[in-house]
């Protein structure tokens, strides 16, 4: 992917200290795949970490539409989910017929059945692009959501199809029973799947993915048919969701209709926008975030779907290119020497911004529990500290810290427009910014 920033060379970019830096930072993440579950040993971490690498894996094949090629998909959850049943139904022919063939392969079946499905459904899909492309996406996902519940056969009806991961045959004496040796399963297929999608986007079909995304007619006016560009693509983007959608089905040992329904669709979408399309890491922050937010939003409130919607809003209204763009706006500053200039205008706003976050939480928690509780109770407990929902007081509070924490924080944020321009202004002088 390319910068937002275009950037004068320096001495100290160099080529080689490019290249060392660049794989110093493969190196550091993947160093830190290893050692997380060591650091953090509880099962439920585990648990925690396994969801995160399968979330990424399926974050980056739906970048490979969106960011790379510039198709706008609802129904990438099909090849998800259509990997995990084949893995499945894989597995369990594996342990009935005896066959040689341990755990670490089974995420190939599922990668090779989203491929087939891709090759299949993908010609037609992707003979148009844009608002065209996203129906036949809406249409061909909402169709084979309604299929799992129809060929209860292949798909097992609303019950799904349950497998047995430990009945395969042992490699190097794992038997992948322990959530542990899970992970770190999960976690060698989310490097190799990383480096192959990243990989990919460095090769000559990467380059033509972007450039049909910019401009499929100049594409086409230079020889090169934008319809079969967009077409492999999609085909990549199949084979690397069977994949996590296999890895899915290992972890939980059974494949269901929820893997093909539009709330995959949407959670994927939502992760490649929220950590932003236009860079490589955009999506595996996106993936963090996400799995973050459905794992503890759902233990602690009961709208949580609700937050979903504003983050989301809130992203595509206020930083479009997602959280990876905000930290790389960060960079030529960060390179110039004058990110220091910013940081003070940075903790002044953090106050207000927290207090009009708080405002709103404590808003849509109270409208919740007060719509919600019973006549008996309607007390929340927000920030350790016990709330009233019928109170007129708890209203108050919600609504003076909302309107007063974002009139203070707007202010604020002013100072921090200023305290950028002049950086940004320091940082041009030196060469940073063009």
């Amino acid at each position: 992917m390319t910068d937002v920033t275009s950037q004068a060379p320096s001495p100290a970019q160099s080529g080689p200290a490019q290249s060392l830096g660049f794989y110093a930072i493969w190196a550091v993440c993947i160093l830190g795949v290893i050692l997380l579950p060591l650091i953090f040993t509880s099962g439920g971490s585990h648990t925690t970490f396994s969801l995160i690498g399968i979330a990424i894996i399926f974050a980056l094949s739906y970048n490979i539409l969106l960011g790379q090629t510039g198709l706008l998909s609802f129904g990438h959850a099909v090849y998800y989910g259509l990997g995990g049943f084949l893995a499945v139904h894989g597995m369990n022919a594996i342990v009935a017929h005896e066959l040689p063939v341990p755990l670490p392969f089974v995420p190939l079946i599922g990668g090779f059945a989203g491929l087939v499905f891709a090759l299949v459904i993908g010609w037609v899909s992707t003979q148009r692009a844009g608002t065209v492309f996203a129906m036949i996406s809406l249409g061909v996902g909402e169709l084979v959501a309604s299929s799992s519940l129809i060929l209860r056969s292949f798909f097992g009806g609303e019950a799904g199809i349950t497998t047995n991961r430990t009945d395969l045959p042992t490699i190097f004496g794992l038997s992948f029973g322990p959530q542990i040796q899970v992970y770190y399963l999960i976690a060698f297929w989310l490097v190799i799947s990383a480096i192959g999608m990243y990989a990919l986007t460095r090769t000559p079909l990467g380059r033509m993915c972007n450039a049909v995304r910019d401009n499929p007619e100049r594409v086409q006016f230079i020889g090169y048919d934008p319809h079969v560009v967009r077409y492999l693509a999609f085909c990549f983007a199949g084979f690397f969701a069977g994949i996590a959608g296999a890895l899915a089905a290992i972890n939980f040992e059974i494949a269901n209709a929820a893997y093909l329904g539009a709330v995959q669709s949407g959670v994927v979408l939502f992760a490649a926008f929220i950590g932003g399309v236009s860079y490589f890491f955009g999506p595996i922050l996106g993936a963090i975030v996400v799995t973050m937010l459905q794992l503890e939003l759902a233990d602690i409130t009961s709208v949580w779907q609700l937050y979903f919607g504003i983050i989301f809003i809130g992203i595509v209204m206020f930083a479009p290119g997602g959280i990876a763009s905000l930290l790389m706006m960060h960079r030529p500053l960060l390179r110039a020497g004058t990110l220091p200039m910013v940081l003070p205008s940075y903790l002044i706003a953090i106050v207000p911004t927290l207090l009009f976050a708080c405002g709103v939480i404590l808003g849509i928690e109270v409208l919740g529990a007060y719509s919600q509780g019973s006549a008996d109770s309607t007390t929340i407990r927000l920030f350790r500290i016990p709330f009233e929902a019928a109170s007129p007081m708890t209203w108050l509070a919600a609504v003076v810290l909302t309107i007063g924490g974002f009139f203070v924080a707007r202010m604020t944020w002013r100072g921090i427009a200023g305290a950028w321009d002049r950086a940004a202004m320091a940082a041009r002088e030196r060469g940073y910014l063009s």
